[in-house]
């Protein structure tokens, strides 16, 4: 039986797999060690994104990369998710499993093989529709327990559909429990022999914090390097500190591309405050737009300040998105501070409130005319007795074949398709 766990020289956590739950966006913790194989294989699928919800397929060749390439195996699902095709198997990986070219689906690939660790997390993806890091170990065929970590990421044909999957697996041999036991002995026997070395400097009791009961709490940093930011509202804070706040918050959202819901909607929440911050002070906010070359637009006033957060460089679709969000809080009065409640308790949130907001906007539809008013003055071109079982006055489709000079033979009385029957009289209104 496989049991989860990490490599023991560079663990740093539990690295638990992203999954949706109760709505809820996947998050995968990745972490920042660039000396993991995954890491970099993640970083490598993010630099290739470009603003799209997955990378294209056609911008990834595993053969190139030197890096990860052959620790790496590639899934076309173009065909059907039951038995994808080996689109590509890196040498290590195929080296490492024994397998030759003949093995081009997954059904072929050995149950026990390091390759069917990788496979078997494959329909996770579809449903996550976002990366998945994992970790093991488990006896191989060779019999000897392997420990292994690996990554699958998401790619796309028409950036909406996921048809390709692109895994990063590296792995290490456990030796046996006697070469085990005789290492540790050798290692246990080295400590003791070493010679023990004093203290370098004895500890301070009244150092730099002596009479402080106790230090105040470091704020929290997140993989960004920046101050974790909980959401609240700045109160007092000056338009250029709101703007700073927004754009710091917004930055963790551009590097995890909008994968985590709490971070998009906090900085969303920073927009809306920052929004409010500038209707205070209009000469103060046109500063701003005049030193980032942002001109102010009449129909869309949030789209400025969504550029000034998100950066005007940001994907337009997604821009477009985040101002209507905006606009539509500011329908609603939301307050300052309130946004990602109010966005948490939105049907449909984010795409919800888009949705409502472009539905107020658009002007109410002009009833159209009833096509019957206007057939009730065209002249009768013809009468003809057929039993159609349709009251008088009421309307029938009539199938005809042309005949013989200008007669027409009725083949079927259509009478039961209103859909039809209405879209003939509008066509002939």
């Amino acid at each position: 039986m496989d049991n989860v766990r990490g490599f023991d020289e560079d663990r740093t956590g539990t690295d638990d797999e992203a999954a949706y739950a109760g709505g809820t966006e996947p998050v995968l913790d990745i972490g920042s060690d660039e000396r993991r194989m995954h890491v970099r294989a993640y970083n490598h699928w993010v630099s290739l994104l470009q603003g799209r919800a997955y990378p294209s397929i056609e911008d990834l060749d595993p053969a190139s990369i030197a890096d990860f390439g052959p620790h790496s195996v590639l899934l076309d699902f173009s065909r059907g998710i039951e038995d994808p095709i080996i689109a590509f198997l890196g040498s290590a990986l195929r080296e490492e499993c024994g397998l030759d070219s003949s093995v081009t689906q997954i059904s072929q690939v050995p149950s026990r093989s390091l390759l069917s660790r990788l496979t078997d997390h494959y329909l996770q993806i579809i449903a996550n529709r976002a990366p998945i890091g994992f970790e093991a170990e488990f006896i191989a065929t060779r019999g000897h327990n392997t420990m292994y970590r690996g990554i699958l990421m998401p790619f796309s044909s028409d950036e909406d559909t996921i048809d390709f999957i692109y895994g990063v697996i590296n792995w290490k041999e456990l030796v046996d429990a006697e070469t085990q036991a005789k290492l540790d002995a050798e290692v246990a026997e080295s400590v003791r022999a070493a010679p023990r070395t004093p203290a370098n400097a004895p500890v301070w009791a009244d150092g730099p914090s002596g009479g402080f009961d106790g230090a105040a709490p470091e704020p929290e940093i997140s993989d960004t390097g920046m101050t974790v930011d909980d959401g609240s509202p700045m109160l007092g804070a000056s338009l250029s500190d709101q703007l700073m706040l927004a754009q710091q918050t917004a930055a963790a959202v551009r590097a995890h591309d909008t994968r985590s819901r709490a971070t998009l909607y906090r900085a969303l929440g920073r927009a809306h405050d920052f929004a409010a911050c500038a209707d205070a002070d209009p000469a103060g906010y046109q500063a701003l737009l005049d030193d980032a070359g942002i001109a102010v637009q009449l129909r869309a006033p949030m789209t400025p300040i969504v550029k000034l957060v998100f950066g005007a460089d940001y994907d337009k679709t997604r821009l477009t998105e985040f101002a209507t969000v905006l606009s539509h809080a500011r329908r609603a009065g939301v307050a300052t501070g309130g946004l990602g409640v109010f966005l948490d308790g939105f049907e449909g949130g984010i795409k919800g409130v888009v949705k409502a907001e472009r539905a107020l906007r658009q002007p109410a539809s002009k009833a159209q005319a009833d096509p019957a008013d206007a057939l009730r003055s065209r002249p009768t071109l013809a009468s003809v007795s057929i039993d159609t079982h349709v009251a008088t006055g009421d309307y029938v489709v009539l199938l005809a074949r042309a005949g013989s000079g200008d007669t027409l033979d009725i083949v079927a009385a259509i009478d039961d398709d209103s859909v039809l029957t209405h879209r003939a009289m509008r066509a002939a209104s």
